[in-house]
């Protein structure tokens, strides 16, 4: 009896530990399986957005602006008042609304359905790179009463690169693309980072730009509420003021916050009597060479 009882229990120990085996190994293969797919989908997903969204190439606008700018704006203002503007005429309550570092399929067409719900003209400086990639976006600026103007390539730090050469490559093939697009050849040019000096300001003068920077900069890019980007622009809202926002973002980057506070900005200063003009109206210059 107790010989037929103890191999009992050694048959049941022995069946007990293969089903535990077999659980464990289960149980594992099931985690290494989960794992590898989601950090598949999670690659592909990355990779599309690099793809799409090229990243600046000087560097974002938070690390880049920390830098020195290399010369005043109002210094390089006062030195070629015909090739580089900084505000408008304050005797008239015209202001400029101009966006940077498009086109963005993510936030341009929202904020462009903001302007045309109040009627307001603006002035977009976009990347050659992007354009390229969403030349109907492009289209849409134009056929919604917008100016174009071009803001390079690839948005590289030109005061970094020093170079010449490196300008006239990162203008001229921006300009081609938007040639191709629309038909023609814009002469509005707005540095990244507004870091120039004096050479690329003669440069571009000798390549028919207008050179455009800003009197009132919203530093969107550091994706503040709502509240506080529109607090920007209306407690320091001046005539002539060239207001600097941004449509476009690096992968990484949201501008939610922007089109949200356009909707607080438009309508107020409106209220306060103040007009909307695109850039080549506010200073009575071509926008196309």
């Amino acid at each position: 009896m107790q010989t037929q009882l103890f191999k009992w229990l050694l048959v049941t120990g022995f069946l007990l530990c293969l089903h535990v085996t077999d659980s464990l190994t289960v149980h594992a293969n099931d985690e290494r399986l989960v794992f590898v797919t989601q950090d598949k989908t999670e690659t592909v997903v990355q990779n599309n957005q690099e793809e799409d969204l090229p990243d600046l190439d000087g560097g974002s606008e938070s690390s880049t602006r920390e830098l020195q700018q290399p010369v005043d704006l109002r210094i390089l203002q006062q030195r070629y008042p015909d090739v580089f503007f900084l505000r408008g005429p304050t005797d008239q309550k015209r202001i400029a609304l101009t966006f940077d570092d498009g086109p963005d399929p993510r936030f341009t067409n929202e904020v462009l359905d903001v302007l045309k719900q109040y009627n307001v003209p603006a002035t977009f400086f976009v990347l050659g790179s992007k354009a390229a990639a969403h030349p109907d976006i492009i289209k849409r600026y134009e056929a919604d009463g917008h100016a174009i103007g071009n803001h390079t390539y690839y948005h590289p730090n030109l005061v970094e690169e020093s170079d010449l050469e490196t300008l006239e490559q990162e203008v001229t093939r921006t300009e081609d693309v938007l040639n191709d697009i629309l038909g023609y050849r814009t002469s509005l040019f707005r540095p990244p980072y507004g870091f120039l000096y004096n050479e690329l300001v003669e440069k571009l003068g000798d390549m028919n730009y207008f050179v455009i920077a800003w009197s009132l900069d919203t530093l969107d890019w550091q994706e503040d509420p709502p509240e506080v980007i529109a607090s920007s622009v209306l407690d320091n809202i001046h005539p002539g003021a060239i207001i600097l926002m941004h449509d476009g973002a690096e992968s990484s980057g949201d501008r939610t916050n922007t089109i949200e506070a356009l909707r607080q900005i438009i309508p107020t200063l409106q209220e306060q009597g103040y007009k909307f003009v695109t850039i080549p109206e506010m200073f009575n210059i071509p926008d196309r060479k």
